[in-house]
């Protein structure tokens, strides 16, 4: 019988995935309670479990009395006798007690604590393993879809993976076989609640880590990933051995590799980039497959201003922003992507609306010495500075920086304002050189326009296209009226 107890705890142990020692305690934990439910005061109950011969004990200790007046904590000294002859008044004496004692209920009570704590030390046998394994590849089989997500069999544990965290498009059957990476473990009421990623930038690495034994070996690393789920993705990877091309690696022999990852992203497109600690040189890089002509940097505003070819401006932009904003999120710098007209352009306006800093009232010499040094040389260029820059300047307090600050500005939406008319000037000379009904188009209002300026112009000058036409129609159908007036009848 000893045995057999054995046997089964063993058993359940295996199944359950936790420690045999777990499952005694459980027990002992259970019977404890049967025994105290029958003897609710009884705090002198103990258990013992022998794992060589299967055999359960739980004992009472009494103590040895004349006459018993607290039958669970004390035996008489006849009874005590009967049970060891050298039992004296005051000793204190192990008593076995029988499971039979309890009674069905308490017993029962005992079962259903066994299988709770069962239950609850598998649940933290879960939790322990998979807290560990976030961020991790794991592969499970859809057993259940509802609105909430796909319900995924991990073989040992249970885990939901949200419609957010699907690649969009994506449909699932159960039985469907799938891959994720976990997003998150938490202790919740229920158990451990696994949460799994489709769309999370580390479940593309843990892809490339799959198919390219180079990555999982960490001869290559990917240094930034910046990813549209389901649509495009950029990726950044070095090598630390020369000898190996990680662009090379990583796309594989006739573009095996990459096709792998691919496929698992549901069509997905990946650029691979080659790192740089260059910064110039990751964001051209980045902005692969157009070519940057040229780049100014401003490193203080973290951002930089890219020049490419007139017709490879949609492509650097990419369809919605896109390949400018996921090269942007790849390199950590702001993008702002021009064409090389417009650049052209930007350059002469700086030219010839640029007003030496030494022109503007209030700046003497010293001064002006100062704004040099930082790189200030222009009023246009004090007119974008901030007032704790300006006021960091030595020898300039803080009324001093506010009235520079309000006079560059002013001067500088001024100079603004007169290019603008003069640019003005030119596109209407260039209009009437072009012939009617044409429109010379430069394109630089809209450098110096805020967006709804443009817009308002735009929505202005479409408006004012449409009354014209509607005027030479009427003209039009005016003549054509005089003229069937005056044509002779057949």
């Amino acid at each position: 019988m000893g045995y057999d107890i054995v046997e089964a705890m063993t058993q359940i142990a295996r199944q359950k995935n936790i420690d045999f020692e777990v499952v005694v305690g459980t027990l002992e934990a259970g019977l404890l309670a049967a025994a105290r439910k029958k003897y609710p005061d009884a705090s002198n109950i103990t258990f013992s479990f022998s794992k060589s011969d299967g055999e359960i004990t739980m004992m009472a200790v009494k103590t040895v009395v004349e006459e018993v007046t607290d039958a669970i904590n004390e035996i008489a000294l006849k009874e005590a006798v009967s049970l060891d002859k050298t039992a004296q008044i005051g000793d204190e004496m192990d008593i076995f007690l029988d499971y039979e004692e309890f009674g069905r209920n308490a017993v029962s009570s005992a079962k259903q604590i066994l299988i709770q704590r069962v239950r609850e030390a598998e649940r933290m046998k879960v939790f322990e393993e998979y807290e560990d394994k976030v961020g991790r590849l794991v592969s499970g089989v859809v057993t259940q879809i509802d609105k909430a997500g796909l319900l995924v069999n991990l073989g040992d544990a249970e885990a939901l993976l949200p419609m957010r965290e699907l690649i969009p498009r994506e449909k699932y059957r159960q039985g469907d076989r799938l891959r994720a990476i976990i997003l998150s473990v938490e202790q919740v009421t229920r158990g451990p609640q696994i949460t799994l990623s489709r769309v999370n930038d580390d479940f593309l690495k843990a892809l490339f880590a799959v198919e390219v034994p180079e990555i999982y070996e960490r001869v290559i690393e990917i240094k930034a990933i910046s990813r549209d789920a389901g649509e495009r993705a950029k990726i950044a990877v070095s090598s630390i051995d020369d000898r190996i091309d990680p662009i090379g690696a990583c796309v594989g022999v006739k573009g095996v590799r990459v096709q792998a990852v691919v496929r698992e992203l549901n069509n997905e497109r990946i650029d691979i980039v080659l790192y740089s600690s260059n910064s110039e040189l990751f964001v051209t890089r980045s902005l692969a497959p157009a070519k940057v002509t040229a780049l100014d940097v401003y490193a203080d505003r973290k951002s930089m201003t890219a020049a490419v070819e007139d017709e490879k401006l949609s492509l650097a932009i990419g369809r919605g922003g896109q390949n400018a904003r996921l090269a942007s999120k790849l390199t950590g710098w702001k993008i702002n992507i021009l064409s090389d007209t417009e650049y052209s352009l930007i350059k002469r306006q700086q030219v010839d609306m640029a007003m030496p800093i030494g022109g503007l009232d209030g700046v003497g010499p010293k001064m002006e010495d100062r704004l040099i040094e930082m790189g200030i040389v222009s009023v246009q260029m004090l007119a974008n500075m901030e007032l704790e820059d300006l006021v960091d300047v030595e020898g300039i307090g803080e009324k001093t920086a506010e009235g520079l600050l309000e006079k560059a500005r002013e001067i500088s939406n001024r100079i603004q304002r007169e290019y603008l008319a003069q640019i003005r000037k030119e596109q209407a000379e260039a209009d009437a050189a072009a012939g009617p009904g044409e429109k010379a188009k430069t394109g630089i209002e809209s450098l110096f326009l805020s967006d709804a300026e443009v817009a308002a112009d735009e929505e202005s000058s479409d408006a004012s296209e449409d009354s014209s036409k509607e005027q030479d129609s009427a003209k039009e159908s005016e003549q054509n009226g005089n003229k069937e007036e005056i044509t002779p009848a057949d």
